[in-house]
């Protein structure tokens, strides 16, 4: 979603409606079939809300706001297009947060829950992206590494906005990335 997509969504009380897929950009696939990327999503559409309710849990999805029957189906098409493209990922980690781990369960069959991608709406924003920085720095062709997570987390990684299942897909030490932020070379919604 652009800036003006949000505006116009946030303005007309949507927030994260769902807007019509965005054409593909050029270039998706292909990059994901070269592999070395640090493909960043985040969590499939939710139930109505921001955050969590007070006093959460992260062992207690009943404690959170969950995915929605829409997000639990957002979530399998993107497992089917990733299958249909024959797109290998070599991980799979997510937020421990349930409507993370579920987006990767059902889209991916797999998942790892790594504490660096956890939400940080809160604070902690620093430390936690400099720890995924320095972990994904390395990551080679022809591995595909898939994190799951937050809108706060992949805005601080890459400096962008991303809907709820959107994809970016991104190169550690791409040219015109900064060590401080990984760019984003395409991106999908599903």
């Amino acid at each position: 979603m652009n800036r003006r997509e949000f505006a116009l969504t946030t303005a007309m009380g949507l927030g994260t409606a769902t807007l019509p897929a965005r054409a593909q950009a050029p270039g998706f696939w292909t990059l994901l079939r070269e592999g070395g990327c640090v493909v960043l999503m985040r969590h499939a559409q939710t139930e109505p809300g921001v955050g969590d309710p007070p006093n959460f849990k992260l062992g207690e999805c009943g404690t959170q706001r969950n995915l929605s029957e829409a997000g639990r189906e957002q979530a399998r098409r993107v497992g089917a297009a990733f299958t249909r493209e024959r797109v290998k990922l070599d991980q799979v980690r997510s937020s421990a947060w349930c409507r993370c781990a579920d987006t990767a369960m059902l889209a991916f069959k797999q998942n790892t829950v790594w504490p660096p991608i956890n939400s940080f709406f809160g604070g902690g924003q620093d430390e936690q992206t400099r720890a995924v920085l320095a972990a994904v720095e390395g990551w080679q062709a022809p591995r595909n590494l898939m994190l799951v997570t937050h809108q706060v987390n992949i805005s601080a990684l890459t400096g962008e906005f991303l809907t709820m299942g959107e994809v970016f897909v991104t190169r550690p030490g791409t040219q015109g990335s900064h060590a401080n932020r990984l760019r984003v070379l395409a991106r999908q919604t599903f």
